[in-house]
């Protein structure tokens, strides 16, 4: 499969992040409601998240990575750059999260019950949260461009896997500041700004990246693309799903990601 730059397929890719990114007005609508803590389906879904992007980035995205590196170069030489594109993508993410304060790093989960307790400081939490999250969605709204440059296939199963996972950011940004002004429309604002930040990314992708496109810069971005989403998936997901306290809905949820990839992969 080869990366497709045609003006439909960009036009896709970019449609496709912004769709990713919007879903964190999913959260600040669940937010409104006194199921926002019901945890079961989100610890269900966080693991769901995960294992898609695990599948993906370890059996579709790396292999094809190499395999087009390896046409360019010897099979050692074509490994290590992959390897060195991989943990550069694993870096990227994780020196954002260093740079981020814990208190308000969207992947130090914090229970939502837990700020609820804390009126005084609710405000600046949301907003910091909403700050914090904008920031840390910015690459991934690269990644999922790149990905989405790559064909449906791996596509919509990304797309789909990152709009989950930003349904409890979501949450997380719209519950204190819903509770600290008791404004639907301010909580729900803020929320959307920050899903707007991924095709941001996007859009940075297509000004810097794509005029320096060649098969040897798509391979490479798609196994930092790589990195990326598995840290996201170990740094984020896997332990925000524990950390709502239901282990095998979330193992569940990892195995179910994982056969729906390889099952959608077969498939189309």
């Amino acid at each position: 499969m080869e990366i497709s730059l045609t003006f439909e397929s960009i036009l896709l890719a970019l449609g496709l992040t912004l769709v990713a990114g919007m879903s964190t007005a999913i959260g600040g609508l669940m937010a409104f409601s006194k199921t926002a803590t019901n945890t079961r389906f989100l610890s269900g879904a966080l693991g769901l998240s995960a294992g898609v992007m695990i599948y993906v980035a370890f059996m579709e995205m790396i292999p094809e990575s190499l395999e087009v590196l390896k046409g360019i170069y010897t099979d050692t030489t074509a490994n290590i750059y992959m390897l060195i594109a991989f943990f550069g993508g694993m870096g990227l993410i994780a020196l954002i999260d260093f740079l981020i304060p814990e208190d308000e790093n969207p992947h130090e989960f914090h229970r939502i019950e837990n700020a609820q307790n804390k009126s005084e400081k609710l405000k600046r939490t949301g907003f910091m949260l909403a700050l914090a999250i904008g920031i840390h969605n910015f690459p991934e709204g690269m990644a999922t461009f790149v990905s989405a440059l790559d064909g449906l296939d791996v596509a919509i199963p990304i797309v789909i896997a990152i709009a989950i996972h930003n349904i409890p950011e979501g949450i997380a940004v719209s519950v204190p500041i819903l509770h600290a002004t008791g404004s639907r429309r301010k909580a729900l604002t803020y929320t959307i700004w920050t899903g707007l930040t991924e095709p941001v990314g996007a859009v940075f992708g297509i000004v810097f990246l794509l005029p320096f496109w060649t098969p040897m810069v798509g391979a490479l971005l798609l196994a930092a693309v790589s990195g990326i989403m598995v840290f996201i998936s170990l740094d984020e997901l896997l332990p925000g799903a524990e950390e709502y306290g239901h282990h095998h809905y979330s193992i569940a949820g990892v195995i179910l990601g994982m056969l729906i990839m390889a099952v959608s992969l077969l498939i189309l």
